[in-house]
Order: C-alpha cells, then sequence, then structure tokens
C-alpha cells in the first residue's frame, strides 16, 4: 500500500511525518516537490495547502510547544524499502523552515548594523558631556563659597585680635590754646561675654594705655551678661590709666544684663560712671546721659540735669552711647558727643539696618553746631565677626583754633 500523504502513481511520498528521539512527533511546514517520472510536478504538501488557503503566501506561526523552537518536521523523500534519512540538525530546520518576524525592540540580529544612539540632550550623561555652561555654573558657585569662607574668616581673625587704634582729630572752636592736643580714648561696645572673655579685655586695656591719653571714655555696651558671671573678665579694666582718668555710660546693653549692678561694678573697677551727669575738666565739660533704653526701668537720658546749668562759654564734651541722642545734645550747646551703639553695621545686612536707624554709621559728622563722632566699636554682638567694618579704639585729639 502507497506511504501515507503519497498519491497512487507518485515515485516519492511527499511529506513523511517521523518521529524524533524521546516520542515527540513533527508537524509538516516545508514543501517538497517530488519529480514525477517524465518530469511532472509534485501534488503540494499540507504546509503549501496552507499558505494557498491564507492567501497571504506567509506560513502559519508555530504553536507553542514545538520542539527546540521549531515550527515544522521537515519533508524527506526516499526510495520504498530504503531507510528513512534521519531528521534534520535544529541548525537546518531553522534554516529552511523558520519563518521570518519582525525584531522586538532589544533584538539586534547578528551581523546587521547597530542602530545610532540619540544624544543625550541633557549634556550630563558622561563627565566628557558635562556642557560649559554646567562647568562654569559649578566653577563661580565654588569660588563664592570660598570666597564667602575666607571673608567671615577674616573677619572672626580681626575681632579675636583686638581693636586696632585710629586717630582722628576734631577742631573745637571753644577750646582754649592751652587745651590744644588733649587726647581722649574712645572705646564703646566692648561686649563681654562668654567668648569675648577676659584676655580680650586684657587686649583692649593694653591697647588704650599704649595710646598714652589724657581721659578714657567708655561710651557703653561694655557687657553681654551679668556681672556674676562676667565680673572675672571685666577686672582687666582696673588697668586702665589715664592723666584725668576713665568714666562710663551705659549703653542699652547694661540694662538687658544689670544695669544698676555693672554701674557699681564699674566704680569699683577705677572708672566714673556718668549718670545723668557732669564734671568739670580742667579746659571743658565732660557730659554723660543715660542710655535711652533705661527709660522703661525709670533711668533714661536726662539732658536738663547733665547740662542745664553749665557755663556755655566753656566747651562741652558728651557721651552718650546712641547716635540718634545727638539731637538733644544740639539743643543744649553740645560742642561734641561721642558715640559707639552702631558698629559700623558689623557686617551685611546689618550696615543697611544700622545706617536706617542712625543718623550717623561711623565716623565724624556735624549736626549744626555740633559735632558727632561714632566709634564703630572694640568688641562683636552675636557671632563674633565683622566684614567691612573693622573694630576700634579711636583717639580723639581735640584741636584749638586759636592755636
Amino acid at each position: 500500500m502507497p506511504a501515507a500523504g503519497t498519491r497512487a502513481g507518485d515515485g516519492a511520498p511527499a511529506a513523511t511525518a517521523g518521529f524524533q528521539p524521546g516520542g515527540g512527533t513533527t508537524h509538516a511546514s516545508a514543501t517538497a516537490a517530488a519529480s514525477q517520472p517524465g518530469g511532472g510536478v509534485g501534488v503540494p504538501t499540507a504546509a503549501t495547502a496552507a499558505l494557498q488557503a491564507n492567501g497571504s503566501g506567509t506560513a502559519p506561526a508555530p504553536e507553542a510547544g514545538d520542539a527546540g523552537g521549531a515550527s515544522a518536521s521537515e519533508t524527506a523523500t526516499h526510495a520504498p524499502g530504503q531507510p528513512a534519512p534521519a531528521a534534520a540538525s535544529q541548525h537546518d530546520r531553522g534554516a529552511s523552515a523558520a519563518v521570518p518576524h519582525p525584531p522586538g525592540p532589544d533584538a539586534s540580529p547578528e551581523g546587521s548594523p547597530e542602530a545610532p544612539v540619540a544624544p543625550d540632550p541633557t549634556g550630563t550623561a558622561t563627565p566628557a558631556g558635562l556642557s560649559r555652561r554646567l562647568f562654569v555654573s559649578r566653577v563661580v558657585a565654588g569660588a563664592a563659597a570660598a570666597a564667602a569662607v575666607g571673608t567671615v574668616g577674616y573677619g572672626t581673625y580681626g575681632v579675636l585680635r583686638g581693636p586696632k587704634v585710629k586717630r582722628v582729630t576734631v577742631p573745637l572752636a571753644k577750646l582754649p590754646r592751652a587745651a590744644h592736643g588733649y587726647r581722649i580714648a574712645v572705646v564703646s561696645d566692648v561686649h563681654l561675654g562668654p567668648v569675648l572673655g577676659r584676655s580680650f579685655a586684657q587686649k583692649v586695656v593694653d591697647t588704650i594705655n599704649s595710646t598714652q591719653p589724657d581721659l578714657i571714655a567708655v561710651v557703653g555696651d561694655l557687657v553681654d551678661g551679668s556681672v556674676k558671671d562676667l565680673g572675672p573678665a571685666a577686672a582687666p579694666l582696673a588697668q586702665l590709666r589715664a592723666r584725668h582718668g576713665s568714666y562710663f555710660v551705659t549703653g542699652n546693653h547694661e540694662y538687658f544684663s544689670g544695669a544698676e549692678q555693672w554701674v557699681e561694678e564699674v566704680r569699683r573697677l577705677g572708672i566714673d560712671p556718668l549718670e545723668n551727669a557732669r564734671r568739670e575738666m580742667p579746659h571743658f565739660d565732660l557730659a554723660g546721659v543715660n542710655d535711652v533704653a533705661g527709660e522703661e526701668e525709670g533711668q533714661g537720658p536726662d539732658f536738663a540735669k547733665a547740662l542745664g546749668d553749665r557755663d556755655t562759654a566753656r566747651a562741652c564734651v558728651l557721651l552718650a552711647h546712641q547716635p540718634v541722642q545727638i539731637h538733644d545734645a544740639v539743643e543744649h550747646g553740645v560742642d561734641l558727643q561721642l558715640s559707639g551703639h552702631t558698629h559700623g553695621g558689623q557686617l551685611w545686612p546689618g550696615n543697611l539696618i544700622a545706617s536706617g536707624a542712625n543718623p550717623t554709621l561711623a565716623g565724624l559728622d556735624r549736626y549744626g553746631d555740633t559735632q558727632l563722632y561714632v566709634s564703630r566699636g572694640a568688641g562683636a554682638w552675636g557671632p563674633p565677626t565683622r566684614v567691612g567694618a573693622p573694630s576700634d579704639i579711636t583717639l580723639i585729639e581735640l584741636a584749638s583754633k586759636q592755636a
């Protein structure tokens, strides 16, 4: 009987379903045209018929479960009575029977050119891809940070090192010739506290004494704490030396720290506190008023008490912590007011705030017939640093217009 899949009279079978080792059966997927005697064309196989039935010329997709991923078994022709040839190798099956499919998104067929890689629009894929703008911005940011750290470090060093002496000459119309060249050492805003302690106070005292002044004026904000806590830190002030003595007026920080106790402490240290009071010096009057912060405690400034009954023909020097007190000084015929409080701004944005709150930020200024000198101070408040406003102790040298 003819083999399954052949027609009577055909010289050879068109397709044979063979058994694979392990019992698996291959599926017909290829077309084998068997030569007939006389050169006839063989009958189409089942695969060919399927292609024709689809009308597309494309073989149906392989079913799941096909061994080794092959989509069909091979078709072999052999003479009757001869042993069936061995099953084609998997490579041969793939080459002859695999139906091409569109490649997946990750497929990269061997031998085909690599798809071009789109450039990274951010420019940050690799270090070499860093844009020039990003590089420049990082350099600028690093330089700015280094400059800020260096500036603050230098400003802190300047405070801890101690104040330097600044010399200013102030002419007074009423000052007699005998007082020409009279020297007043002005120190303000020492701000003794946890950071600026006893060693800092000693530096201030040594610097003042080195100027060999005729008179020393301590114009407020000496401390930031109680006598109990800071009494030892202030002890070096007892070493101040001047021909006509040392004088003190309160600042706003004294009223935060126990003003009455500090007035008594500075007196004990040999410094004369001027609480709305006046002293007649050999060639001019020296007066002092309390700080405006004392008003809340009933100890505010009293210009009438300090200046009301004096001889207006004599020159008058007034100690008042805050520059805003200059307007009262003008009304009472003061020739020179010595102040502090502003720290010269100390650092940004303190300079903007201090400029807006005070008539003069630092240095010598004139209001009518009254001159105002504002010291930048010897210490610092808050962070112990100064930027653009170095600390100082000012040596005022009075000049007579009659000289």
